[in-house]
Protein backbone atom coordinates (compact mmCIF):
# COMPACT_ATOMS: atom_id res chain seq x y z
CA UNK A 1 0.00 0.00 0.00
CA UNK A 2 1.15 3.59 -0.61
CA UNK A 3 0.36 7.16 0.01
CA UNK A 4 -0.01 10.10 -2.41
CA UNK A 5 2.35 13.07 -0.68
CA UNK A 6 2.31 15.10 -3.49
CA UNK A 7 3.50 15.49 -7.43
CA UNK A 8 5.16 17.22 -10.47
CA UNK A 9 3.44 20.45 -10.59
CA UNK A 10 6.40 22.47 -12.45
CA UNK A 11 4.58 22.72 -15.76
CA UNK A 12 1.09 24.47 -13.89
CA UNK A 13 0.67 28.03 -15.48
CA UNK A 14 -2.36 29.15 -14.06
CA UNK A 15 -3.71 29.50 -10.67
CA UNK A 16 -6.00 27.23 -9.24
CA UNK A 17 -8.85 29.50 -8.05
CA UNK A 18 -11.59 26.66 -8.85
CA UNK A 19 -9.76 24.27 -6.85
CA UNK A 20 -9.58 26.78 -3.99
CA UNK A 21 -13.07 27.91 -4.33
CA UNK A 22 -14.00 23.49 -3.89
CA UNK A 23 -11.67 23.15 -1.15
CA UNK A 24 -13.50 26.62 0.67
CA UNK A 25 -17.26 25.17 0.01
CA UNK A 26 -16.44 22.02 1.35
CA UNK A 27 -15.11 23.48 4.01
CA UNK A 28 -17.85 25.46 4.59
CA UNK A 29 -20.10 22.84 4.56
CA UNK A 30 -18.22 20.88 6.89
CA UNK A 31 -18.23 23.61 9.52
CA UNK A 32 -22.45 23.89 8.52
CA UNK A 33 -22.65 20.32 9.26
CA UNK A 34 -21.15 20.75 12.79
CA UNK A 35 -23.45 23.14 13.74
CA UNK A 36 -26.43 21.71 12.50
CA UNK A 37 -25.84 18.20 13.63
CA UNK A 38 -27.09 15.38 12.62
CA UNK A 39 -30.40 16.57 11.28
CA UNK A 40 -28.80 18.58 8.57
CA UNK A 41 -26.36 16.23 8.10
CA UNK A 42 -28.44 12.86 7.10
CA UNK A 43 -30.98 15.00 5.42
CA UNK A 44 -29.26 16.85 2.77
CA UNK A 45 -27.01 13.53 2.00
CA UNK A 46 -28.21 11.67 -1.17
CA UNK A 47 -30.36 8.55 -0.17
CA UNK A 48 -30.96 6.47 -3.26
CA UNK A 49 -34.06 5.06 -2.49
CA UNK A 50 -35.47 9.02 -2.20
CA UNK A 51 -34.05 9.79 -5.60
CA UNK A 52 -35.49 7.15 -7.77
CA UNK A 53 -39.06 6.66 -5.63
CA UNK A 54 -38.83 11.38 -5.14
CA UNK A 55 -40.01 10.73 -1.97
CA UNK A 56 -38.56 12.32 1.36
CA UNK A 57 -38.09 10.02 4.05
CA UNK A 58 -38.27 11.16 7.40
CA UNK A 59 -38.12 7.68 9.63
CA UNK A 60 -35.71 5.75 10.97
CA UNK A 61 -34.80 2.54 8.72
CA UNK A 62 -32.89 -0.71 9.85
CA UNK A 63 -30.21 -1.80 7.65
CA UNK A 64 -27.44 -4.64 7.20
CA UNK A 65 -24.68 -3.26 7.95
CA UNK A 66 -21.45 -6.10 7.82
CA UNK A 67 -23.74 -8.64 9.06
CA UNK A 68 -25.37 -6.36 11.65
CA UNK A 69 -28.81 -4.34 11.93
CA UNK A 70 -28.17 -0.84 12.57
CA UNK A 71 -30.88 2.29 12.63
CA UNK A 72 -30.06 4.54 9.91
CA UNK A 73 -31.61 8.11 10.88
CA UNK A 74 -33.83 9.87 8.11
CA UNK A 75 -34.33 13.44 8.74
CA UNK A 76 -36.17 16.03 5.95
CA UNK A 77 -34.26 17.41 3.29
CA UNK A 78 -34.59 19.66 0.25
CA UNK A 79 -37.26 20.34 -2.13
CA UNK A 80 -36.95 18.85 -4.25
CA UNK A 81 -35.41 16.14 -2.99
CA UNK A 82 -33.16 15.41 -6.14
CA UNK A 83 -31.20 18.41 -4.95
CA UNK A 84 -29.51 15.71 -2.38
CA UNK A 85 -27.40 14.93 -4.91
CA UNK A 86 -25.62 18.35 -5.74
CA UNK A 87 -25.09 19.14 -1.73
CA UNK A 88 -24.14 15.71 -0.72
CA UNK A 89 -21.03 15.86 -2.85
CA UNK A 90 -19.93 18.74 -0.70
CA UNK A 91 -20.44 16.78 2.54
CA UNK A 92 -18.41 14.45 4.54
CA UNK A 93 -18.82 12.22 7.43
CA UNK A 94 -15.68 12.67 9.85
CA UNK A 95 -12.57 14.88 9.65
CA UNK A 96 -10.03 12.25 8.47
CA UNK A 97 -12.94 11.79 5.47
CA UNK A 98 -12.81 15.60 4.34
CA UNK A 99 -8.91 16.15 4.63
CA UNK A 100 -8.14 13.60 3.07
CA UNK A 101 -9.92 14.13 -0.17
CA UNK A 102 -9.36 18.00 -0.07
CA UNK A 103 -5.78 16.61 0.57
CA UNK A 104 -5.84 14.75 -2.73
CA UNK A 105 -8.05 17.44 -4.63
CA UNK A 106 -5.21 20.04 -4.04
CA UNK A 107 -2.64 17.21 -5.21
CA UNK A 108 -3.97 16.53 -8.00
CA UNK A 109 -7.20 19.09 -9.24
CA UNK A 110 -4.19 22.14 -10.19
CA UNK A 111 -2.85 20.39 -13.33
CA UNK A 112 -6.77 19.46 -14.83
CA UNK A 113 -7.70 22.99 -13.51
CA UNK A 114 -4.85 24.06 -15.76
CA UNK A 115 -5.37 22.46 -18.42
CA UNK A 116 -9.73 22.60 -18.78
CA UNK A 117 -9.53 26.14 -17.69
CA UNK A 118 -12.08 27.60 -15.03
CA UNK A 119 -14.98 27.36 -16.02
CA UNK A 120 -14.72 23.56 -18.02
CA UNK A 121 -13.12 22.52 -15.06
CA UNK A 122 -15.91 23.75 -12.15
CA UNK A 123 -18.79 21.99 -14.65
CA UNK A 124 -16.08 18.65 -15.17
CA UNK A 125 -15.69 18.52 -11.59
CA UNK A 126 -19.98 18.68 -10.71
CA UNK A 127 -20.48 16.18 -13.68
CA UNK A 128 -17.99 14.01 -12.41
CA UNK A 129 -19.69 14.50 -9.07
CA UNK A 130 -23.18 13.93 -10.60
CA UNK A 131 -21.99 11.03 -12.36
CA UNK A 132 -20.71 9.01 -8.90
CA UNK A 133 -24.17 9.64 -6.93
CA UNK A 134 -26.01 8.43 -10.36
CA UNK A 135 -23.98 5.07 -10.63
CA UNK A 136 -23.89 4.68 -6.84
CA UNK A 137 -27.84 5.11 -7.14
CA UNK A 138 -28.21 2.50 -10.14
CA UNK A 139 -26.27 0.01 -8.91
CA UNK A 140 -28.90 -0.16 -5.31
CA UNK A 141 -31.40 2.25 -6.34
CA UNK A 142 -33.53 0.82 -3.11
CA UNK A 143 -30.84 1.76 -0.63
CA UNK A 144 -31.98 3.68 2.03
CA UNK A 145 -28.35 3.96 3.00
CA UNK A 146 -27.55 8.09 2.89
CA UNK A 147 -24.26 8.64 0.68
CA UNK A 148 -22.27 11.99 0.93
CA UNK A 149 -18.69 12.63 0.48
CA UNK A 150 -16.44 14.87 -2.45
CA UNK A 151 -14.61 11.12 -3.42
CA UNK A 152 -16.91 10.68 -6.73
CA UNK A 153 -15.99 14.05 -8.07
CA UNK A 154 -12.40 13.60 -7.11
CA UNK A 155 -12.39 9.79 -8.62
CA UNK A 156 -12.63 12.13 -11.81
CA UNK A 157 -10.02 14.32 -10.91
CA UNK A 158 -8.09 11.34 -11.09
CA UNK A 159 -9.33 9.45 -14.38
CA UNK A 160 -8.39 13.25 -16.04
CA UNK A 161 -5.08 13.12 -14.22
CA UNK A 162 -4.31 9.40 -15.65
CA UNK A 163 -5.12 9.79 -19.05
CA UNK A 164 -3.62 13.46 -19.48
CA UNK A 165 -0.46 12.98 -17.12
CA UNK A 166 0.29 9.22 -16.82
CA UNK A 167 4.29 9.51 -16.47
CA UNK A 168 3.85 12.62 -14.02
CA UNK A 169 5.97 11.92 -11.01
CA UNK A 170 3.85 11.20 -7.74
CA UNK A 171 5.70 11.64 -4.52
CA UNK A 172 4.33 8.43 -2.33
CA UNK A 173 4.47 6.55 1.05
CA UNK A 174 5.59 3.29 0.88
CA UNK A 175 5.38 1.42 4.34
CA UNK A 176 7.97 3.93 5.96
CA UNK A 177 10.19 4.89 3.02
CA UNK A 178 9.62 7.71 0.15
CA UNK A 179 9.74 7.21 -3.02
CA UNK A 180 8.63 8.33 -6.57
CA UNK A 181 6.07 6.96 -9.09
CA UNK A 182 4.65 7.49 -11.93
CA UNK A 183 1.28 8.65 -11.94
CA UNK A 184 -0.21 5.52 -13.73
CA UNK A 185 0.92 3.40 -11.59
CA UNK A 186 -0.39 5.12 -8.71
CA UNK A 187 -4.18 6.02 -10.02
CA UNK A 188 -3.84 2.51 -11.61
CA UNK A 189 -3.75 0.67 -8.47
CA UNK A 190 -6.08 3.03 -7.29
CA UNK A 191 -8.75 2.63 -9.51
CA UNK A 192 -8.28 -1.58 -9.52
CA UNK A 193 -8.57 -1.41 -5.87
CA UNK A 194 -12.05 -0.14 -5.97
CA UNK A 195 -12.69 -2.21 -8.52
CA UNK A 196 -11.93 -5.35 -6.31
CA UNK A 197 -13.27 -4.40 -3.69
CA UNK A 198 -16.60 -3.44 -5.68
CA UNK A 199 -16.60 -6.80 -6.93
CA UNK A 200 -15.71 -8.30 -3.31
CA UNK A 201 -18.99 -6.46 -1.96
CA UNK A 202 -21.86 -8.89 -2.08
CA UNK A 203 -24.85 -6.79 -3.41
CA UNK A 204 -27.56 -5.12 -1.35
CA UNK A 205 -24.58 -5.13 1.61
CA UNK A 206 -23.16 -1.82 3.41
CA UNK A 207 -19.64 -1.48 3.74
CA UNK A 208 -19.37 2.44 4.87
CA UNK A 209 -17.65 3.00 1.22
CA UNK A 210 -19.25 3.77 -1.96
CA UNK A 211 -17.06 1.99 -4.29
CA UNK A 212 -19.30 2.17 -6.87
CA UNK A 213 -19.47 6.04 -6.92
CA UNK A 214 -15.65 5.86 -6.92
CA UNK A 215 -15.51 3.99 -10.14
CA UNK A 216 -18.58 5.67 -11.82
CA UNK A 217 -17.22 8.69 -11.05
CA UNK A 218 -13.24 8.21 -12.53
CA UNK A 219 -15.00 6.85 -15.63
CA UNK A 220 -16.83 10.12 -15.72
CA UNK A 221 -13.77 12.08 -15.75
CA UNK A 222 -11.48 9.74 -18.37
CA UNK A 223 -14.36 10.69 -20.69
CA UNK A 224 -14.92 14.35 -20.01
CA UNK A 225 -11.36 14.93 -19.99
CA UNK A 226 -11.38 13.45 -23.25
CA UNK A 227 -14.34 15.32 -24.52
CA UNK A 228 -13.25 19.03 -22.53
CA UNK A 229 -9.60 18.40 -22.79
CA UNK A 230 -9.46 17.71 -26.66
CA UNK A 231 -6.46 20.18 -27.93
CA UNK A 232 -5.11 21.28 -24.82
CA UNK A 233 -2.05 19.57 -22.93
CA UNK A 234 -0.27 16.50 -24.17
CA UNK A 235 -1.59 13.22 -23.25
CA UNK A 236 1.13 11.04 -22.17
CA UNK A 237 3.23 12.89 -21.00
CA UNK A 238 3.80 15.24 -17.55
CA UNK A 239 3.74 18.80 -18.66
CA UNK A 240 6.49 19.48 -15.85
CA UNK A 241 9.29 16.71 -16.35
CA UNK A 242 11.75 18.36 -13.70
CA UNK A 243 10.98 17.84 -10.31
CA UNK A 244 11.22 21.15 -9.28
CA UNK A 245 7.50 22.30 -7.81
CA UNK A 246 6.07 19.84 -5.10
CA UNK A 247 2.59 20.44 -3.09
CA UNK A 248 2.50 18.10 -0.16
CA UNK A 249 -0.94 16.11 0.41
CA UNK A 250 -1.99 12.58 1.70
CA UNK A 251 -4.52 9.86 0.76
CA UNK A 252 -8.02 10.77 0.31
CA UNK A 253 -10.26 9.17 2.97
CA UNK A 254 -13.81 8.20 1.87
CA UNK A 255 -16.89 7.72 4.06
CA UNK A 256 -19.85 6.33 1.65
CA UNK A 257 -17.93 8.57 -1.31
Amino acid sequence: MFIPLGDDNSGRVTTPYVVYGLIAANALMWYLQLQSGQSFTYGFSAVPFEITHGIDLTQSSMVDIRGQDFPIPQYPGPHPIQLTLLTSMFMHGSWMHILGNMLYLWIFGDQIEDLLGHVKFFVFYIVCGLAAALAQILYNPDSVIPTLGASGAIAGVLGAYLIKHPTNRVRVLMFRYITHMPAAVVLGFWIVLQIFSQIGTPAGKATGVAYMAHIGGFIAGVVLVLIFGRGRGQSGKGRGGSMGKWKPGFSPGSWNR
